[in-house]
């Protein structure tokens, strides 16, 4: 097997990988040697098959999101997707109403992504791309969907947003989505205010 690191994140490695005549990237999850040795295996095994099955079940919606070919114990072999990060291009409200879109597949399958930033979407030939499922959770409720669009809102300008959010309207149930994130910036403010009077 040929590979070639192609970016580290916290808990895992991302390499590109060739060997089976087939553009392949593989995640694989790192030994962490702060952890006993049965823990460290079953929290990589697990959060592997959590991440793997996010991943399915997102395809399965009709969300663009790169195909899994095969699941190791701590690793996920999948398509490799051409495109550029959201984050490193100019884009504008179309790109970010496709990508409200997106996240609105995702919701409505009941998965909330964890970390939906510019970070983690590849704009393709076919649109924008979802990608790093590793935080992601399948039956949570309002608040974890409305972290998606919190973590969003805080990385765009307001207009480009606004976009976002008319592209995630396609998501029936997202007028509860959208009162629970008003909620949780109302927390924020409030926890801000008091800190400033300590």
């Amino acid at each position: 097997m040929t590979l070639r690191l192609i970016s580290e994140g916290a808990e895992s490695k991302i390499y590109a990988d060739d060997s089976f005549g087939v553009p392949l990237i593989v995640k694989a999850r790192e030994r962490k040697g702060y952890r006993i040795e049965g823990l460290d295996e079953s929290i990589r095994r697990g959060r592997t098959r959590k991440e793997a099955k996010a991943m399915c079940k997102a395809r399965e919606s009709g969300a663009n999101v790169p195909g899994i070919i095969a699941v190791g114990r701590f690793s996920i072999f999948m398509e490799r997707k051409r495109g550029k990060m959201l984050k490193d291009v100019r884009f504008g409200n179309k790109e970010m109403r496709a990508a409200g879109a997106q996240l609105a597949k995702l919701h409505a399958a009941g998965i909330a992504h964890g970390d939906f930033t510019p970070a983690n979407i590849m704009l393709c030939s076919n649109g924008p791309c979802i990608m790093d499922f590793g935080l992601a959770g399948i039956g949570g409720g309002d608040e974890e969907k409305a972290i998606d669009l919190l973590l969003m809102k805080r990385s765009v300008e307001k207009p480009q947003f606004s976009s976002f959010i008319k592209g995630y309207s396609a998501y029936a149930n997202h007028k509860p989505v959208l009162k629970k994130l008003a909620d949780i910036e109302r927390r924020g403010r409030y926890k801000a205010r008091t800190l400033q009077t300590v």
